[in-house]
């Protein structure tokens, strides 16, 4: 639905609520007319029931209303004296049409002053519960989420099992586009193995579910992405159907914000010119340089002195990551991420008689890259020049570049593309030039040749960026290892990270007993 759409249909709403209401509000001493006007029939409405005005601001933030209106609807009964367990069904059950036949059937007065204390065990659990997903569907949808580490593919600057804060608000809070679904749940329901959201999975279906999307909005940020910041992205061409399976041959379509998420660095951004030499990234003609913490790892074939070639204790002993196989009948080993600094110590090991970088040749087309076309003979460590879009400027367009903009051009900028001939017609237009409507990025791991990134399905548009990665507070090498030294540090930042666990143990603790010696102090 475009904005619009979605004007008329609150205006829709309000009506509906004035019918069912206007001698409500008459009941509760109020004009029947101020249950139609918008947004201010709310704050009448929060008057009536005894709760404050913010509440209203409550009932227009997606998936945070779902709730709301339950409570909201409860609410409006008990004010009038219906107060009974089945009453409270009903108030759900009917999605607040309960209100017509309290408004036009049954014999009902407003309670002035009610009491809004639950008057019951079981309702004070169940009204703490609901309020604490409340705060806490705010503060993830628009603050802070929590994100665990799944791959390696940034290993050494993050690790699998580090669990993240992910900052909502340093790019701009993305307001969620999927206004019908479980609040703090991403893709799939737990247990359940369902979606956890209303939509309607065909592409270009007309169902009446689509119609429930909200276009596109973002709060502004303070901060814009730099090159080579980690950044948490929903995948663009998302063909996974339970978030467990990766099939690159078609797509399963799903709202953006339900895309699966993935963290990878963001080396090109808007207006870059991007190409990879020998698995090295080259920006606007220069070696692109990451930052300290930042470890790049490629893959090696590595060949042992003696049978003795124990590759296991080898892989902990210089923290190499990822696993290792043998590869061909002449015992030779192939070790999926190894760094610069492991390689150093590696490569003197005596019983290694030779390691060779598992690179591919220039010029050798690898049909799993993008963009996908036998024109371009690029791989994963041989790619582009590429031009990484920017809104507002323009490139010229032809059939030669339109293999890498056409994903561009029709899924993300919502266009129609028609060849006829050497022409391209755009929206039934023929046009030699396309102007981009939003900027994209560049994301690929540091693990170069076993992570799956932008080298596989291009670019990221800024409509799919969620987030910053900014705090590990947790981290775990298995189920059982914590890693104590990663508890509590920054994800970004020169030198070694610190942990700032014990001092906000110091500060915890501290402010524990600061609060029960003021709490006996009060008592005394």
């Amino acid at each position: 639905m475009t904005l619009t759409q979605w004007f008329i249909f609150i205006l829709i709403i309000q009506f509906v609520h004035g019918l069912g209401t206007w001698k409500l509000y008459i009941k509760s001493g109020r004009q029947s007319w101020q249950a139609f006007i918008p947004i201010y029939n709310g704050v009448v409405l929060m008057k009536i029931i005894n709760r404050p005005w913010w509440w209203v601001i409550l009932l227009f933030l997606p998936i945070v209303n779902l709730i709301m209106l339950m409570v909201v609807w409860v609410e409006t009964a008990r004010s009038f004296g219906k107060n009974t367990y089945l009453d409270t069904f009903l108030a759900v059950a009917t999605l607040g049409f309960y209100n017509y036949y309290l408004n036009y059937v049954a014999d009902v007065n407003y309670i002035e002053d009610r009491s809004i204390q639950p008057k019951s065990g079981s309702g004070e659990w169940t009204s703490s519960i609901l309020f604490a997903i409340v705060a806490a569907t705010i503060v993830h949808t628009y603050f802070i989420q929590p994100f665990t580490i799944p791959s390696s593919s940034l290993e050494k600057s993050l690790l699998v099992g580090d669990f993240l804060f992910v900052s909502k608000f340093h790019y701009g809070a993305r307001i969620p586009m999927t206004t019908v679904g479980a609040p703090m749940v991403h893709d799939t329901i737990p247990v359940l193995k369902s979606k956890s959201y209303l939509f309607d999975d065909r592409k270009g279906s007309n169902s009446w579910k689509n119609k429930l999307q909200l276009p596109y909005l973002r709060i502004p940020g303070f901060e814009k992405i730099d090159r080579n910041e980690i950044v948490v992205f929903n995948q663009p061409a998302d063909t996974l159907l339970d978030m467990n399976n990766f099939h690159p041959d078609r797509n399963y379509y799903k709202p953006i914000d339900k895309k699966t998420n993935l963290v990878k660095r963001c080396v090109a951004v808007a207006g870059d010119s991007l190409e990879v030499r020998d698995g090295f990234v080259y920006i606007n003609g220069e070696k692109n340089l990451l930052p300290d913490r930042a470890h790049l790892q490629f893959s090696y074939l590595v060949q042992p002195k003696t049978n003795r070639f124990n590759p296991k204790y080898l892989k902990e002993r210089y923290d190499i990551t990822d696993d290792f196989g043998i590869i061909n009948s002449q015992n030779t080993y192939y070790f999926s991420a190894i760094s610069d600094e492991a390689l150093a110590n590696f490569k003197n090991h005596p019983n290694v008689a030779g390691i060779t970088p598992n690179k591919k040749e220039k010029g050798v087309r690898d049909p799993n890259i993008f963009p996908h076309d036998p024109n371009y003979n690029w791989n994963v460590d041989f790619f582009g020049p590429l031009y990484i879009p920017e809104e507002g400027k323009t490139i010229d367009l032809n059939l030669e570049v339109l293999p890498l903009y056409k994903r561009v051009i029709t899924e993300y900028e919502g266009n129609t593309l028609q060849i006829n001939g050497n022409q391209i017609l755009i929206n039934g237009e023929i046009t030699k030039t396309y102007t981009f409507k939003q900027n994209y990025y560049w994301m690929m791991g540091d693990n170069r040749h076993n992570s799956i990134d932008a080298r596989a399905w291009g670019f990221v548009p800024f409509d799919h960026v969620v987030g910053k990665p900014v705090f590990i507070w947790m981290s775990w090498d298995g189920l059982k290892n914590p890693r104590w030294e990663r508890f509590f540090t920054t994800v970004s930042g020169s030198g070694k990270a610190t942990s700032f666990l014990i001092p906000f143990l110091v500060l915890l603790f501290g402010w524990i007993g600061f609060s029960k010696w003021r709490k006996r102090k009060k008592a005394n």
